[in-house]
């Protein structure tokens, strides 16, 4: 369970600052008070963890057909 919520932060983490590199470096705390008010495709303020979950299980998905090959 520990490693699965590793997994799941690192890729909030990484798409986090991927998607929105130029905000985080010139104005963290305005972005984070800004997320109520995002319009992200109509998810509004849920719309980061909505995409982490949606490239979270694509990556569970993948790592169980790797796993499934293996056998």
């Amino acid at each position: 369970m520990k490693k699965e919520l590793s997994i799941f932060l690192a890729i909030f983490l990484v798409l986090a600052i991927g998607m929105h590199f130029k905000e985080w470096i010139d104005h963290p705390v305005e972005h984070l008070t800004a997320l109520p008010n995002a319009g992200a495709y109509g998810i509004g303020a849920m719309h980061p963890l909505v995409f982490t979950l949606i490239v979270y299980l694509l990556f569970v998905g993948g790592r169980g057909i790797v796993r499934l090959f293996k056998r």
